[in-house]
């Protein structure tokens, strides 16, 4: 197609995009300013070994996803549940909260989805603290320069993980309506290929020069 294809189809079709962008868009933004939104709480448990030692320090590493699966546990959720007092079954918790090591920093993420922000941030509190409890036990059947240590340094962050924010939402519903818009104007434009019309479908199709036209009858 030639550039002045494009320009007769926008002033001809303009209008489909208009009402696709308009609707996407506010439909887009409206969905975000009436959906709950959720919370994602996050903590991080550091891995120290006790000692600056190259096989220690080994050691530690392959042993992080070890103190994920521990934490990871039907048992652990059910230990979380009880200390909060939560209304719902291991089953249920474990189903909103991820776990993963992360060993170019030697730490354990515990990520923690609520529509309850607070709930959330008490939640991967005290699951980050379990993996503390835990580990403080197994070093007690250690020797001192053989103990690897968890704790927590920072209290858990707390974003908002869904919807995002309603710009995105806006900027998401607009592309979305010009591809909608986009599809509908070339089903239309196919479903018209073959229809003369114009003077200008003539030479377009026929590659032919119009030197008269017969008037319709009024």
């Amino acid at each position: 197609m030639e550039p002045n294809d494009y320009i007769r189809i926008l002033r001809k079709r303009w209008w489909i995009i208009a009402v696709a962008v308009v609707l996407t868009a506010g439909s887009a933004v409206a969905f975000s300013e009436l959906k709950y939104p959720e919370y994602t709480a996050t903590a991080e448990v550091v891995i120290l070994p006790a000692r600056p030692d190259w096989g220690l320090a080994q050691s530690a590493k392959m042993l992080l996803r070890t103190y994920m699966t521990v934490i990871n546990s039907h048992e652990k959720a059910q230990e979380v549940i009880n200390q909060l007092n939560l209304p719902m079954r291991a089953e249920q918790l474990l189903s909103k909260a991820r776990f993963a090591a992360e060993d170019d920093r030697m730490v354990v993420k515990i990520e923690v989805e609520s529509y309850d922000g607070e709930q959330a941030k008490r939640i991967a509190e005290v699951w980050a603290d379990q993996l503390i409890h835990w580990r403080n036990q197994q070093n007690q059947t250690q020797r001192k320069e053989d103990r690897v240590e968890a704790r927590r340094y920072n209290p858990p962050t707390l974003v908002q993980s869904w919807p995002p924010g309603t710009k995105v939402m806006l900027a998401s519903g607009t592309v979305f309506g010009f591809v909608i818009a986009g599809v509908i104007i070339f089903f239309l434009e196919w479903l018209e290929a073959g229809i003369v019309r114009t003077p200008q479908d003539v030479e377009r199709q026929l590659n032919l020069t119009v030197v008269g036209a017969i008037p319709s009858p009024d």
